[in-house]
């Protein structure tokens, strides 16, 4: 797809941060959008600032997890807009603790949004984006999707599905010849929200020594790119066709260490973890 005028787009999670930078960026670029979040003023308030661009914007409020929701959203758009040529699964939440802490519960929920919400979004859209003839989808995985990290296992599960689910679909679509292909996203630290609005389990506090809310501080310290920048980045990569489109230095740097220490990089992580325990502890200690 080497033009967005005249196509017609389909976002999760475009209320804030990356999904509402990708409604931006494509409105400039003449494509239409149907936009979707599960709140309605962070919806309202990315509505509003593609007003003036020429372009149709539907939107509707949408939890991803509901799978008759996302169906049906999926055939309103088309009718709505004529036709659908991407869907962008960008909805996610995040989830921290240990194994033995969170509940099953817990698993369900982020798995339920990250990883249910992509699939149910993937198969909703398909058959829509073929019979426009041109598509593809890009389904937002993590820097968590390439490499474990301690603490975050909902997280991690969630996301490696989320790439091993569309590396897969580009190859079916690839035997199919198929006129739709799809692009795996893998985001380093983007300045958005979702650490305040992830789900901490108190065994985290107990593991690092720092509280829920000293946790979110040095989490929000990674968040070094834009998500303007993450939405330039897909684009081009969706025009390149990409198989997988890496966001931010820290997503190649992961990338590049998995490959090297595929293994020990998980012992790197772990000593990592262990080292801010101590200075928390110290600090506390001085306190």
């Amino acid at each position: 797809m080497k033009d967005f005028k005249n196509k017609v787009a389909a976002i999760t999670g475009a209320g804030s941060g990356i999904g509402r930078a990708l409604a931006i960026n494509l409105a400039q670029q003449g494509c239409h959008l149907a936009l979707s979040d599960v709140s309605a003023k962070g919806l309202e308030e990315t509505a509003q600032m593609l007003q003036g661009y020429g372009v149709k914007v539907t939107t509707d409020i949408l939890d991803v997890s509901d799978r008759e929701a996302v169906y049906a959203w999926a055939d309103k758009t088309a009718k709505e807009h004529g036709k659908v040529n991407m869907i962008f699964n960008n909805a996610g939440v995040a989830l921290s603790g240990t194994v033995g802490a969170l509940s099953l519960e817990d698993y369900q929920w982020i798995m339920d949004i990250n990883f249910n919400g992509v699939l149910y979004g993937t198969k909703a859209f398909l058959p829509h984006l073929e019979a426009a003839g041109e598509g593809h989808i890009i389904n937002t995985s993590s820097i968590f999707g390439l490499a474990s990290q301690p603490l975050m296992s909902g997280y991690n599960a969630s996301k490696f599905a989320v790439r091993g689910l569309t590396e897969s679909l580009r190859q079916d679509l690839e035997i199919s010849r198929s006129p739709v292909s799809c692009s795996c996203v893998h985001p380093g630290g983007i300045k958005t929200n979702i650490a305040k609005s992830a789900r901490m389990d108190a065994s985290c506090a107990q593991v690092t020594g720092t509280s829920e809310e000293e946790a979110t501080k040095e989490f929000e310290k990674l968040f070094i790119t834009t998500p303007d920048k993450a939405a330039k980045t897909i684009l081009n990569g969706v025009h390149k066709n990409s198989r997988r489109i890496l966001i931010g230095p820290d997503a190649r740097m992961f990338d590049l260490l998995v490959r090297m220490l595929p293994a020990t990089y998980q012992w790197i992580f772990t000593k990592a973890v262990q080292l801010q325990s101590k200075k928390a502890a110290q600090r506390a200690k001085n306190a």
